[in-house]
Formats: C-alpha cells, sequence, structure tokens
C-alpha cells in the first residue's frame, strides 16, 4: 500500500496534470492521457480492493489463529475501556486540537498522507463542520492489556471515534467520517534557469502541504452530504472518490511487525557476517572483491569511509550520496574527514525522491564541516554510486573505488539485496577520476575502459552487447543474455530484445517490478522467459551477463533498462573481470533463476503465475542466508 501511495504522489499525479493542461496527444503506446487516466483509476481500485479482500480474508484470521486481535471499541472489555479511556485522557486529548470550518476559519492545511476525521455538527439548528486529524506524531496502534496467552491492539483512529464528542461540548454529532488524502509530490523546479538549485528544492519541498489532491480516501459510511462537503472543500472531483469499508490505510501493519514480536512468527534474526580483513585498504590491494548484502556485512563500506576519515595518509574522498539512513555513519566519517583535514568532495543528490528534504539538511551539514558538496546537473539525476579514495603509500598515491548497485544506507543495506564492488585496480581508478570530474567539473566524458555511462552512451553499449549475441547465434548458435533488474520499460531496449530472440538468442530476465516485454511470444520473444522474485528482502542487485561466445562478460550498474536511467540519469555499468568474482556473480544469477518458492513467471497473457513447488523447494533468498552463516 505505501508504493501505491508513491505512485499516486508521483505517476499519478503527472498524469492529473496534464489533463488539468488539456494536452491531448497520444503517447509512443497510442494512448491519450485520459485514456491512461480512466484505465489507472480502475486498476487502482482493483488492486485496493483485492487488499482489503486479502486483509479481512486472510490476514485477519491467520492473525486471530495467534491471538494476535484488533478491537474495535465496541468490543472492549471493562479493564480495556479503562486503559483506553486514561490513554486518550493522558495522551490524545492534550495533543489534538479540533478546528472548525466557517468564514474565519478556512479547511486546515494537511499534509499527504493524513488521515483525519470530518465531524458534521449541530447546535441549535445550525450546522457546523470540523476537520480533527489522527496524529502522526503517536504510533497509531495501541497494545491493549489482554489474556496472556493473546495479544490485543486498538486503532487510536478507533478511540477518537469512542470520544469525539469530547472535543465538541455543547454540540450533537450528525455525522463523522475518517478520510485520507494524498497530495501530489512532483517538484516543479526549472533548473535552467534556477541560479540556487538547493533554495530552489527547499522552497518546493516546502510548497508539499499546500499541493493539489490526487486522492481522496472516505470511509464507506460517510454520508453522501458530508463527502461533498469534503470534495467541495478540497477541490476533488466527487466521482473521484474512493471508498473502503475496512480499517483506513493499510500501513499500520508495519507497526503490528513490531509489537507483536513473537519470535515464532517473525523471520529468524540474521546477522550477517563481517568479510575478514584487519585493514580494509590491504584487503582491497590483495585483490578485488564483492560484498552481498544483506547476506554479508555491510561494514565494510562504512569502514572505507571511516579509514579514510581517520587514516593520515588518505589524502582526498570523493563520493556521489543519492539516499541516506537517518543516522549515517557515512555521513558522519565525511564530516570527519573534512575535520581531519582531507579534501572531501561529495555529490549530494537533492531530487532523490522523498529524500529532497533529508539530503538537503546532510548538504548544509556537510557544507558546515568543511566538505565541498555539488549538487548535480540540471536535468539530470547522479544516481551512479561511486566512492574514490586518494591514498599516499611509499612516495605515490594509490586510488581505492568502490561501486555499488545500491545507496550507501546502512538502514537499506539490511533489507535489500545489494552488491558492492571494491577495487584499486588502475584503470577503474583513472576513469572514476574522470567520472568525478565530468559531474563536478566541466569536463567532457569520454570512452572509459572500465566504465560505460548514461546519458552519453549506456543504452548503446547495451545495444552492441546485444548485437554481439546475435552475432555469436548466428554463426556460433550459442547466443545467451541473463540479467537481473529491478525495472524493464526502455522501449528500444525491448525492441532489440526482439531481434535477438527472433535470431535464436535465449534471454533469461530477472525483473522485480515493472516489465513492459512480453515472453513467449511466437515469432517475437519465444526465446525470452521473465521471472520476479518477491521475498523476504526486496531484490535490487542489477547483473548484466553476456556469453559471450562462452568466454562470457559480466557486468553491475546503478541502472535498470528504463528510459529515465538511460536518458535522465548519471548512470555507471562497469565489467567485472576477476574470474572467481565473474563466477560468484553468475552464481548469483543461477540460484536466483532456480527459485521455485518465491518467483512469478510472467506469461504471454501479460499476467504472473506464482506456483510454489511442492518437492524440491528452493527458495533463493533462504539459499543465500544459510551460504553466508
Amino acid at each position: 500500500m505505501s508504493n501505491l501511495d508513491e505512485f499516486l504522489m508521483v505517476r499519478f499525479a503527472g498524469l492529473k496534470h496534464l489533463l488539468e493542461v488539456q494536452y491531448n496527444r497520444k503517447d509512443i503506446y497510442g494512448y491519450y492521457p485520459q485514456d491512461i487516466h480512466r484505465q489507472v483509476r480502475e486498476r487502482v481500485e482493483e488492486l485496493v480492493q483485492k487488499a482489503y479482500r486479502i486483509y479481512e480474508d486472510k490476514l485477519k484470521p491467520d492473525l486471530a489463529k495467534e491471538k494476535i486481535i484488533l478491537r474495535r471499541a465496541g468490543d472492549l472489555n471493562a479493564d480495556q475501556q479503562k486503559f483506553v479511556k486514561r490513554f486518550f485522557d493522558a495522551t490524545l486529548y492534550p495533543i489534538i486540537t479540533p478546528m472548525a470550518i466557517d468564514q474565519g476559519h478556512p479547511f486546515p492545511v494537511l499534509t499527504s498522507k493524513t488521515i483525519s476525521y470530518a465531524v458534521y455538527l449541530e447546535r441549535k439548528g445550525d450546522m457546523h463542520l470540523a476537520i480533527i486529524p489522527v496524529p502522526a506524531n503517536v504510533p497509531r496502534l495501541v497494545k491493549l492489556p489482554s489474556a496472556k496467552d493473546g495479544q490485543e491492539f486498538i486503532l487510536i483512529d478507533e478511540i477518537l471515534r469512542e470520544n469525539l464528542k469530547n472535543f465538541f461540548r455543547g454540540y450533537e454529532i450528525k455525522s463523522a467520517a475518517l478520510f485520507r488524502i494524498i497530495r501530489d509530490s512532483e517538484l516543479d523546479v526549472d533548473e535552467e534557469v534556477s541560479s540556487n538549485l538547493l533554495k530552489s528544492i527547499e522552497e518546493e519541498v516546502r510548497k508539499r502541504p499546500r499541493a493539489k489532491v490526487v486522492s481522496l480516501v472516505v470511509e464507506k459510511s460517510c454520508t453522501a452530504g458530508l463527502v461533498e462537503i469534503l470534495t467541495n472543500a478540497l477541490s476533488f472531483p466527487l466521482d473521484e472518490v474512493a471508498f473502503v469499508a475496512g480499517e483506513m490505510d493499510l500501513t499500520y501493519l508495519f507497526q503490528l511487525v513490531g509489537q507483536a514480536a513473537d519470535v515464532r512468527l517473525l523471520y529468524p534474526v540474521h546477522v550477517p557476517p563481517q568479510v575478514p580483513y584487519a585493514n580494509i585498504f590491504d584487503r582491497i590491494k590483495e585483490g578485488d572483491m564483492l560484498v552481498h548484502v544483506p547476506f554479508q556485512s555491510f561494514q565494510p563500506t562504512i569502514d572505507l569511509i571511516l579509514s579514510a576519515a581517520t587514516d593520515p595518509d588518505v589524502l582526498a574522498v570523493k563520493m556521489t550520496l543519492y539516499r541516506a539512513s537517518e543516522d549515517s555513519e557515512i555521513v558522519a566519517a565525511l564530516k570527519l574527514a573534512a575535520k581531519n583535514k582531507k579534501q572531501v568532495t561529495v555529490l549530494v543528490e537533492l531530487k532523490a525522491r522523498f529524500d529532497e528534504e533529508r539530503n538537503i539538511g546532510w548538504a548544509r551539514q556537510l557544507e558546515e564541516a568543511g566538505c565541498h558538496v555539488v549538487y548535480g546537473f540540471a536535468g539530470m539525476k547522479i544516481h551512479s554510486k561511486i566512492t574514490l579514495i586518494v591514498r599516499r603509500e611509499e612516495g605515490r598515491t594509490r586510488r581505492y573505488v568502490h561501486l555499488s548497485t545500491g545507496n550507501y544506507n546502512e538502514k537499506t543495506a539490511r533489507v535489500y539485496t545489494d552488491l558492492g564492488y571494491f577495487t584499486s585496480n588502475d584503470d577503474f581508478a583513472r576513469d572514476i577520476s574522470d567520472v568525478f570530474n565530468v559531474i563536478t567539473g566541466y569536463s567532457q566524458p569520454a570512452r572509459w575502459k572500465r566504465v560505460i555511462s548514461s546519458p552519453y552512451d549506456l543504452r548503446e553499449y547495451f545495444f552492441e552487447l546485444i548485437d554481439k549475441e546475435i552475432a555469436f547465434q548466428r554463426e556460433h548458435k550459442n547466443g545467451y543474455i541473463f540479467a537481473k533488474m529491478n525495472s524493464l520499460e526502455d522501449t528500444r531496449i525491448v525492441e532489440k530484445l526482439y531481434e535477438a530472440s527472433r535470431e535464436g538468442v535465449k534471454i533469461r530476465l530477472i525483473v522485480r517490478g515493472i516489465c513492459i516485454l512480453i515472453p513467449g511470444i511466437p515469432g517475437m520473444s519465444e526465446n525470452i522467459k521473465v521471472k520476479s522474485i518477491i521475498g523476504r528482502f526486496l531484490e535490487h542487485s542489477r547483473i548484466f551477463m553476456f556469453n559471450n561466445n562462452s568466454d562470457f562478460r559480466v557486468f553491475m550498474s546503478s541502472a535498470d533498462w528504463m528510459a529515465r536511467n538511460f536518458d535522465k540519469r548519471i548512470e555507471l555499468l562497469f565489467e567485472i573481470y576477476k574470474q572467481d568474482l565473474k563466477d560468484q556473480l553468475r552464481a548469483v544469477l543461477d540460484i536466483c533463476w532456480k527459485d521455485n518458492q518465491k518467483t512469478r513467471m510472467l506469461l504471454p497473457q501479460r499476467t504472473y503465475s506464482f506456483r510454489k513447488a511442492a518437492q524440491d523447494k528452493f527458495d533463493s533468498q533462504e539459499y543465500f542466508l544459510k551460504e553466508s552463516a
């Protein structure tokens, strides 16, 4: 549901904007904006209804079997009623401010994803409207006193429902209903004319609480009159209101995981093993290495930056920072490096979606610490994950490089599968030094030895690799492509893959999310198979392998096969040459393909088939966990 929120805030919001400005041209697929708008609304409604069916018919009964129960106010026993009353009096009532709506009190500014009560009141024949936002700074789920062998909870919106009359003494509540809004979260920054990108984005972020409402969800029990009042107040189309019969916003379930901490129902705790080394620089000098998180520890990445900050022989640290965690050890290490008189250059991507505010804060802190902070290109996002350390060793300088498929974020490194590559290879070092010159200065990009970048020639390089497989297939009948990524939606890449398939090249794709390619169509894609793995961890690594006439070449990247990655972002593709590391990456692909427990197969009908194998069960993520233990 949280992913659907993001889709509405960004993609759907952009679509609604096209309708508002009366844009009436077909897209590359032949659809008008109003056609897509209608289809998206229908599909969103289907997904929401499906989520609530699973919640009501599967999840709640399964939780009840484990004696984990969500209570309504009317179902509480005497002790629970007293507990809830005390909680309301001591915690909720003091912080909540009901807001009247009249000539002197305009409709309140409600931020995106806010849940609120709309309350219709009567006093002496006059009707009044008030809004009570459910506080976001209090955990929404409250644990109730219950029997020893069970756990019972109640939502604070349910507690408020039972106590609404306490906010409106002297008034009669005629009706009340919960509603939830989603606002447009796209930033409208003209980067070409902005003299200060940091301030421009900061100003746009401040506008988000007042942005246009793109989704309004209301309780099904809400009266028609109250719905109409809300739509008028929010300038929202009445025919686009969505209604739900169950709990508002099912993302409260994330809190349930933490509060109903029954170890029997949770994944076993995984403490990723540390890669053995005494000194990270010495370990990298011994030979290139890969770290596969979260199955292996993210600590080598942290140690690289922290060691650079404290090592007297380190002269400079350069890094791209797209997303970092709230209490980032890496950012702290960068600030320490600047304090220790290292030359520290950090490219902070201010336009990282929904991390803009946090990244603005990091940028200011890094500048105050003495780091040289760069904000990126106009019209481009710096999405590549790069670190370069310059160190003085035995009368010369040596450069250490870290490249990754994922962010420098300790939090996501515990739940996303990603690959980090460490090397001190001179060719890599020269290329990455040049990359930083391009993204921080005025240097023009070159055709580097070890890396390929977008938006310059990444798509064309993939074309070259695919064309070579076509040529090998014609000559040797061994054309083969195996790739793993998050999304595949670049039409030109898809057409090139179709061409390869028609020539007989065998293609395996592991695509976790969006995939516009249709496999298994005779005469077009019968040689292509597509899988998606959805498991305990979010599959995030990008690996691309080409058979190359049985002398396979393997690459890692920060980029998916998406138009935005090829045309609107600075991304890197880099080849792995060391044979044992190539074998390791090939094994990752093979193991993921073998998965028959968390895998969906994309069918020619553009639907996914999810059938767990009853025998010879194989869960790729569980395999990696066991192998790393």
